[in-house]
């Protein structure tokens, strides 16, 4: 009796490990790209090392997010937004349609473009409708807000992009448009509202836009928000949106278009946040009060493609990589700014929309075309593989969880490795 006792919580505790891994959100646990795991597929094609390749059942354009033995994403049924549960397998476990979809304008984007986030007890995703949905782990809505029917039409010019984040006690939406702008923070269990910030600055016509989404941190000795977007970053207090400090500076010469589409990242104490379409980044040092502007941006580099247009940069430790629309990668020192390296992964192709992962010293860039190059991470460019998916379009981030990734098309979901 006691050999099968011991026996059963072996195979538990095997079961357990090796679905230990969550991806809770867009960038992963660690909010920049970064995963902790190892052995993780190098090589594959569109036959080659594919554990499992599903239709999904409409089209959308966010990443994945998984949680012990489910995925979730959100996708369009029927004219419908809806949120979608699988099992590791890939086999559909729910699907839950919620309010009309407001459907992309461009090509590549779809009304469900913003990735879900989940605490492992229940799941929070928002629409370019402006539905803000709440369900739990079996895909019953618990509530709903639209944010546009409380608060005023969505203004900008292009898809909605943010996705929400999670603070302790709060689900956390950043509205950035022209017009009325700001933060609202409800409370993740019952829905009520729990504070709405301003967030109306100088910044000129289409620059007053952004898609970027908040980065949770500790700033100060508490819970704090990073935001990008519209010509500055700034730290709120997650508890109560107040405003604790601000960076300017980004636009100096107020130019009209300057909308912003990546997120920011944080390593070594530095927010690094990417801006003006891809010709400049900026390295804030945490801390501080007020407008800190003047005694806190630590570097700036303003060149022609030094950055990144659409892809968040991936950050460990003392560097930090970009993929640009050129289909250049680049690693920079976080302390400096400077140009560590630079490569072209493929000449004569472009447009990278997906941002890049780093695990077990490889980084992973997948471009729009399914295409995804395998670089060592480090002091030198060199790729290890190409990796062609039949061509369908991809502009979700992949998911590395469990020694396998998960790639998004705009048809159909990829379970890369055994």
């Amino acid at each position: 009796m006691t050999r099968w006792i011991l026996s059963g919580l072996i195979c538990c505790l095997v079961a357990s490990a090796l679905r230990a891994e969550n991806w809770s959100n867009w960038r992963g646990p660690t909010q920049n790209g970064v995963v902790a795991g190892h052995n993780f597929p190098t090589e594959w094609s569109d036959t080659k090392n594919v554990a499992w390749k599903v239709k999904l059942p409409g089209a959308g354009a966010s990443t994945p997010v998984v949680w012990g033995d489910q995925i979730v994403l959100t996708c369009a049924v029927d004219g419908k937004n809806a949120v979608l549960g699988l099992d590791r397998a890939g086999k559909q476990r729910w699907l839950a349609k919620l309010d009309d979809e407001r459907s992309g304008k461009h090509k590549k984007a779809t009304g469900c473009n913003p990735s879900a986030v989940t605490d492992g007890e229940l799941i929070y995703a928002y629409f370019k409708s402006g539905n803000l949905a709440c369900l739990d782990m079996k895909g019953q809505v618990k509530w709903q807000h639209n944010l546009q029917a409380e608060y005023g039409e969505d203004t900008l010019w292009w898809d909605l992009g943010t996705s929400p984040v999670l603070t302790k006690n709060y689900v956390v939406v950043a509205v950035m448009q022209t017009g009325p702008s700001y933060l609202v923070a409800f409370d993740k269990q019952s829905g009520a509202l729990a504070w709405k910030q301003d967030r109306n600055v100088d910044a000129p016509s289409e620059a007053a836009q952004s898609y970027s989404t908040p980065i949770v941190t500790q700033e100060h000795g508490q819970e704090a928000l990073i935001v990008l977007g519209a010509d500055y970053v700034t730290c709120h207090a997650a508890e109560t949106g107040v405003e604790l400090w601000r960076v300017g500076g980004l636009n100096p010469t107020q130019h009209k278009f300057f909308r912003s589409i990546a997120s920011p990242v944080i390593a070594e104490g530095m927010v690094v946040a990417p801006y003006a379409r891809a010709d400049s980044i900026t390295g804030v040092r945490l801390g501080g009060s007020g407008d800190v502007t003047k005694t806190h941006v630590a570097w700036t580099r303003e060149e022609k493609g030094v950055g990144a247009d659409v892809p968040t940069p991936v950050a460990e430790g003392k560097r930090f990589y970009n993929c640009n629309d050129k289909g250049e990668v680049s690693c920079l020192d976080v302390a400096t700014g400077k140009t560590i390296w630079t490569g072209l992964t493929e000449k004569h192709r472009r447009a990278y929309s997906a941002s890049p992962v780093l695990a077990d010293s490889k980084l992973y860039v997948t471009r729009e075309d399914g295409k995804t190059f395998v670089l060592a991470a480090g002091d030198e460019f060199k790729i290890l593989a190409a990796n062609e998916l039949n061509e369908e379009m991809v502009v979700a981030t992949p998911v590395l969880v469990d020694h396998q990734i998960l790639i998004r098309g705009l048809e159909h979901l990829y379970c890369i490795g055994q």
